[in-house]
């Protein structure tokens, strides 16, 4: 035991953190478009992990072909627009169920991406194309701003959009598509394009991921909607900690991104501890269930009889304490 603990290197943690904040960026933005389909929409959207490799094999073919990096971000948002559409359309037109339809579109991605790319992975050519997201030590800095930036602009983005009546529409369809339906809202249309919206962020997301690593792979998107489930689990649990009754939509969206910064931390730090990487998915499995477990062991503890003799027990004390000042006022 002696000797493992010697051989852990604190010096390796802190080197390896700005990475993983860089990609904790990175796959905020991911995480957003999670948050769209799993939480405004209420819909079990299987399609990320297609789409996120669509966005990664769309953004490196581009860029093999000398377009502009900007070009690259915008069709990688475009495809995962297209993907969305795919699986809106499955439902909504064809009435295939929601875990269905993203599983078809998911499994019809994998093709796809096979065939954008001609085989099972393609790498970017290191410094002799020009990117904007690197894991070059020496623009890291660089990169985690301007992933900051990018998670900022794209939480603006959301807060206005989702607070025009279009975006209301989309809200009161995952709250209640009856209701929605009843007052002439078009939920099918609303369930398109939320579907389209958050499976644009994943593929923009996969097209930034595969800039900074330097390639892209047929399978980079497997579990990424387990990764995304974690970031929005993980923030929630957290703002909820934090900020309480005082929580808002913008808080909420923030730390969605917060999140997966915290997730990404986490995989570094199991790394450092020599944990083996096979077990990752695993892991990340098993601290989404206690985060998705925390909110409703909390409210049956709220709602159990030990719980409502603590809140009894304080209420007496609160107004026992209010009578003896009445009787020193008097």
């Amino acid at each position: 035991m002696g000797a493992y603990f010697s051989s852990l290197n604190p010096t390796a943690l802190w080197n390896a953190a700005p990475g993983g904040l860089a990609q904790g960026l990175i796959w905020g933005i991911m995480a957003l478009g999670v948050y769209m389909t799993f939480r405004v929409l209420n819909f079990a959207d299987l399609t990320c992990d297609g789409s996120f490799a669509l966005g990664g094999a769309t953004a490196v073919m581009l860029i093999l072909k000398g377009h502009s990096p900007e070009v690259v971000l915008l069709v990688s948002f475009a495809a995962g627009i297209a993907a969305g559409f795919v699986t809106g359309f499955l439902h909504t037109v064809l009435g295939i169920p929601d875990i269905l339809a993203g599983i078809l579109t998911q499994i019809s991605l994998y093709s796809i991406n096979l065939n954008i790319m001609g085989k099972a992975n393609q790498a970017v050519p290191v410094g002799q194309v020009q990117v904007h997201f690197t894991s070059n030590i020496r623009y890291l800095g660089q990169t985690i701003a301007l992933t900051l930036v990018v998670d900022v602009v794209i939480i603006m983005i959301y807060y206005f959009f989702l607070g025009t009546e279009l975006g209301s529409a989309i809200r009161a369809t995952g709250i209640n598509p009856n209701m929605s339906r009843a007052n002439g809202i078009n939920t099918n249309a609303m369930k398109v394009l939320a579907l389209m919206f958050g499976n644009g962020l994943v593929a923009l997301s996969g097209g930034i991921l595969s800039e900074y690593q330097g390639f892209a792979d047929v399978k980079m998107g497997q579990g990424a909607i387990v990764i995304g489930l974690a970031a929005v689990i993980i923030g929630e649990v957290l703002a909820l900690a934090m900020f309480g009754k005082r929580l808002d939509f913008v808080i909420r969206l923030t730390f969605t991104v917060v999140g997966a910064i915290v997730y990404y931390f986490v995989y570094v730090f199991v790394l450092w501890l020599k944990f083996p990487a096979d077990d990752m998915k695993l892991l990340t499995a098993v601290v989404v269930a206690i985060f998705l477990a925390v909110p409703n062991l909390k409210e049956k503890r709220g709602n159990s009889f030990s719980g409502l003799k603590k809140r009894n027990a304080k209420l007496a004390a609160e107004i026992a304490g209010e009578n003896a000042a009445g009787k020193e006022d008097q």
